[in-house]
């Protein structure tokens, strides 16, 4: 039988064997005094919210499928034409980015990407490795803060993307990503006094309900196309305080009026539950 000391000589195995320490005690401790799955929210989403004006910013997991922009933008037109079209979204998006990597202050300057007025809302996504390292939590953690400043400063209120975590056969593959995942958005966003968009754990719940169906892309990080539509009817129901449950909207017409329904179900579902912390 091989010893600890064997494997940590092991430069393969022992890299391998201490990631997976530094990442149990790394979700250990997002555990203590509170557990991060009942953490309470410090900020509620509104009720029939129409904001016309809103910034996404994050890296390929928002662009993927003709971008999660689009598809909320299409969920508010189909529920409500007239807020539709005044509608002016703006992504902007670098492959591979951290948050830490966008030059905010560039993007919220009016007309400086073809919007003249503030933006209403911000949405921020972290790059998918961020909650996984303690140092790049920290790192995502001053870059939120310092962004929602700036945020507010343009008159703006500030959104924070919870992202999905990864399946089968990315390499980095781990139960406790998610949870990791969860409890760096939660702290972040009651830090910061963010909304908090839950689809990481919407992607987990459809899943849970319809494990045949494939919300990943086959690299098992990036959304498929089911995935991206089910990331867009939580940010809509999130940021819009409104059911997406109904809404006309089928993803370029990809998707089937009974998945449809299921999967804003979903997202309906796993808002009302997250929101309801106390």
């Amino acid at each position: 039988m091989r010893t600890m000391t064997a494997f940590l000589q092991s430069p393969v195995l022992g890299a391998e064997l201490v990631a997976r320490h530094l990442l149990a005690l790394l979700v250990a401790t997002c555990f203590l005094g509170q557990a991060a799955h009942s953490e309470p929210l410090n900020i509620k989403p509104a009720s029939n919210a129409s904001p016309e004006r809103v910034l996404f910013v994050g890296n390929s997991y928002f662009y993927y499928n003709n971008s999660l922009h689009n598809h909320v933008s299409n969920l508010v037109k189909a529920a409500d034409p007239a807020l539709g079209a005044r509608l002016n979204f703006k992504s902007s998006t670098l492959g591979g980015a951290a948050l830490n990597h966008h030059n905010l202050a560039h993007l919220l300057a009016p007309g400086q990407i073809g919007v003249s007025q503030p933006f209403q809302w911000v949405v921020m996504q972290g790059g998918s490795g961020e909650p996984l390292s303690p140092r790049r939590r920290e790192i995502f953690r001053k870059t939120a803060l310092a962004n929602a400043d700036l945020i507010r400063a343009s008159g703006g209120q500030v959104a924070l993307y919870m992202t999905h975590a990864y399946v089968k056969p990315h390499k980095q593959v781990n139960a406790q990503n998610r949870v990791a995942t969860e409890s760096m958005y939660v702290e972040v966003g009651n830090e910061i006094e963010a909304l908090v968009i839950p689809v990481g754990l919407a992607f987990e719940e459809a899943y849970r309900r319809m494990p045949a169906l494939r919300f990943h892309h086959p690299d098992g990080t990036h959304p498929s196309l089911l995935g991206t539509y089910l990331a867009a009817c939580t940010t809509y129901a999130t940021l819009y305080g409104r059911s997406p449950v109904g809404n006309a909207y089928r993803a370029e017409g990809l998707i089937d009026e009974a998945l449809a329904t299921q999967l804003q179900q979903v997202a309906q579902d796993v808002v009302t539950q997250f929101f309801q912390r106390s």
